[in-house]
């Protein structure tokens, strides 16, 4: 199957896509710094640039799209059908280098979490999920 987009608006697409200060991200740290949280983002000083760090509470959020980092059993991802041997190996590459960034930060005395971005889809399971990872935050306080 022929990409239905010429290779310039490929291009463009690709090109718009955002590694960081994504909505969910940016969703993710307005509600911590309401809850008055005080965080750093992307710190490359520590393994895998988490996305927000904590230093206080020696945590660390990623915030990941279901796509990128291949969600499994989520809606929001769904293998590409064209050039799918491609796409299949780089969300497994994505997959072992988080596994690898979070193994290291654990050994290395960090508390990690994972937010999902169908987890912020909607308002019900927005709430949970934010209201949840602010209290395991604070459970070692």
């Amino acid at each position: 199957m022929a990409d239905r987009f010429s290779p310039a608006q490929r291009s463009k697409i690709m090109r718009s896509i955002k590694g960081r200060d994504t909505k969910a991200e940016l969703l993710v740290r307005r509600f911590l710094f309401r809850k008055g949280l005080r965080y750093r983002t992307n710190d490359r000083r520590l393994v895998g640039s988490p996305d927000i760090v904590l230093p206080k509470y020696r945590s660390v959020v990623f915030v990941n799209g279901c796509f990128w980092h291949g969600h499994e059993g989520c809606s929001l991802f769904v293998l590409p059908k064209t050039n799918s041997a491609f796409w299949g190996d780089k969300i497994e590459k994505n997959k072992s280098r988080d596994a690898k960034n979070i193994s290291a930060l654990i050994s290395d005395g960090w508390r990690v979490f994972v937010v999902w971005e169908c987890e912020l889809r909607n308002r019900s399971s927005r709430d949970a999920t934010l209201e949840g990872l602010v209290n395991e935050i604070w459970a070692l306080e």
